[in-house]
């Protein structure tokens, strides 16, 4: 029988000596870079009653979750995504408020994957929430912030895609399938396998015209005068046409800001958290599989816990950017 007590589980390892350092050092740097941009650090617990990451709430499947019991028989959950904790200590703390909450954070998440997907269970992140602002001048802070902080770590190599759930939502919406070719649909587009999601929608008999539209999830593009040919066509789907108008007035902002070199627009984009509403985004690097960076607009998640606030954020992924400037420096 192998004897365990020298080796970690399954999907988490020991970090030490340099590589710990260098580590610690990101950390410290991006905690100053947010500290910097005005967001005050938080703390929540690593493990959190099962109901704080719900279906209710579109976080983590409860088949990924680590669970177990307290005493009472309460169900608990090692968190496996820090922004459902940071909404619910947002609503607890800042509950009689009408100001902006700027909160930053760093912590371990637990995601309980599947051992053939090769992945770490244990990971850490660091991230911000902005809390109480819905306007697009908020999504352009946060990404702002995003760009700023990779590259004062010295990450030279990075690219921020952004979408807006509203774009695939509405044009699946108008195309009014059946819930089994809508799932079908769905998992096409987020595989990128637009060719078998135009085959799908010819043959439920879709109109040519919203068929064409569905171009715009298959396209990374760089600017809005690429989609401004679609805008005619968008009109009739008012989701769709306004997610299009907010992305335009998003690059904008973005644009002064100088940092649209680090970020595309990927029109076809979908998240697995179901508590996204607005603009969504994932950042990768060179050499680097995983994303570094998920982050996206949750105007609903805080009515869960009593506080109708709306909010965006995001999350670094710091052992997949660790990676990321280990390959950067390799080049």
């Amino acid at each position: 029988m192998k004897n365990l007590t020298l080796h970690t589980p399954e999907g988490v390892r020991d970090i030490y000596n340099s590589e710990y350092e260098r580590r610690l050092d990101v950390l410290y740097n991006l905690r100053k870079d947010f500290k910097a941009s005005g967001y005050t650090p938080i703390s929540t617990p690593t493990f959190e009653y099962f109901d704080t990451f719900s279906k209710e709430v579109g976080s983590c499947k409860s088949n990924e979750m680590f669970k177990f019991f307290d005493r009472d028989g309460n169900t608990l959950v090692l968190r496996p995504d820090i922004t459902p904790s940071v909404g619910r200590a947002a609503a607890m703390y800042f509950s009689d408020t009408d100001e902006p909450v700027k909160l930053s954070y760093e912590g371990n998440v637990f995601i309980n994957y599947h051992s053939l997907q090769g992945r770490l269970k244990e990971s850490t992140q660091a991230g911000c929430e902005f809390i109480g602002d819905s306007s697009v001048d908020a999504d352009a802070e946060i990404l702002t912030i995003v760009v700023n902080s990779l590259k004062s770590i010295g990450l030279k190599e990075f690219e921020i895609g952004v979408g807006h759930i509203d774009i695939v939502k509405g044009l699946v919406e108008a195309a009014s399938l059946k819930a089994e070719d809508e799932e079908r649909l769905l998992n096409l587009i987020s595989n990128k396998n637009f060719f078998g999601a135009k085959d799908l929608l010819e043959s439920a008999g879709v109109n040519k015209s919203l068929i064409e539209l569905f171009d715009l999830t298959g396209k990374i593009l760089n600017s809005p005068s690429e989609w401004k040919n679609y805008l005619e066509k968008a009109k009739k789907y008012k989701k769709v046409y306004d997610a299009l108008e907010y992305l335009t007035k998003l690059y904008e902002i973005l644009k002064s800001n100088g940092v649209m070199d680090y970020i595309s627009f990927e029109l076809g984009m979908i998240s697995e958290y179901r508590y996204y509403t607005g603009i969504i985004f994932t950042g990768y690097s060179y050499g680097v599989g995983e994303p570094l960076v998920k982050g996206g607009r949750y105007d609903s998640l805080l009515r869960h816990f009593g506080k109708d606030s709306p909010a965006i954020g995001f999350a670094i992924t710091v052992d997949q950017l660790m990676l990321a400037l280990e390959r950067c420096n390799e080049r």
